[in-house]
């Protein structure tokens, strides 16, 4: 019955408060990665996101005001994450917090004799354990703008909600039923060991090496690879792609192969 409730609240949702035609078009033309979706996968896209816009609340942080079209950008590609996978796997938190540009948090830091000093450190995003995802505006205007190879805020952010499903960011999200978790283990942690291996700095050297900061992150920075740039991802860890692909029920390299322009 609960089920059948919901169901209809986001099918009257998406008839009532569907993203206008035009608005959408013009994220899409904006957006790289949205871009490179198939024409259905674009429709089905929009849906998600007005479905995210209505359960989710993005605010502007330090004087930022958000208009819809900053508001769309961020869901859509978030939604790029979950467009086979479904809504429900960004239950369990409400906000998205913008800040116009990259902000302090505090950080314990030891000083030479091991003593701790509280200091501050300067990050572009944070994505936190039941509570909200954080973002700087200007790093995704600079992405937007510059398209780095390889580089999504949105997508790392929201890739470590995904790997918290478990309960803690760790690189191992929670697999689907006709996955193996331990092939799921044994290429990502050969693939994690490769990238701390100084004889493979050549490979390391294609991959930002921010993925080298513990699981969480390579998963989070492999994710973003996934999307933004498949090839370069799928030649230098292939297994890897292949499990990111089974995880997110996509394949972004023949996407990237196919993508058609949006008129």
């Amino acid at each position: 019955m609960l089920r059948a409730l919901a169901r209809y609240r986001r099918a009257r949702i998406i008839h009532h408060q569907r993203i206008p035609f035009a608005l959408w078009r013009q994220v899409c033309r904006r957006v790289e990665l949205l871009r490179r979706l198939t024409p259905p996968e674009r429709a089905r896209l929009r849906l998600l996101t007005t479905l995210f816009l209505r359960e989710k609340h993005i605010n502007g942080a330090q004087g930022l005001e958000l208009n819809r079209e900053m508001e769309v950008i961020i869901a859509a590609q978030a939604c790029v994450l979950i467009l086979n996978l479904g809504l429900e796997l960004f239950d369990g938190w409400v906000e998205v917090v913008v800040y116009p540009d990259a902000f302090h948090v505090p950080q314990d830091v030891p000083d030479d004799i091991g003593l701790v000093e509280e200091g501050m450190e300067v990050r572009d995003g944070e994505s936190w354990l039941q509570g909200p995802v954080i973002l700087s505006w200007a790093s995704i205007e600079q992405e937007l703008a510059n398209g780095e190879a390889g580089r999504n805020l949105i997508l790392h952010e929201f890739s470590h909600k995904l790997d918290m499903l478990n309960g803690r960011a760790n690189g191992f999200p929670p697999l689907h039923p006709e996955m193996d978790l331990p092939r799921w283990t044994r290429v990502l942690s050969q693939a994690f060991d490769r990238l701390q291996d100084p004889g493979c700095c050549h490979e390391a050297a294609c991959i930002d090496d921010y993925a080298a900061t513990d699981p969480a992150e390579f998963f989070a920075v492999a994710s973003e690879y996934f999307f933004m740039s498949p090839d370069v991802l799928h030649h230098y860890y292939a297994e890897l792609y292949e499990q990111l692909s089974a995880y997110y029920r996509q394949d972004p390299l023949t996407r990237q192969a196919a993508s058609t322009a949006i008129t």
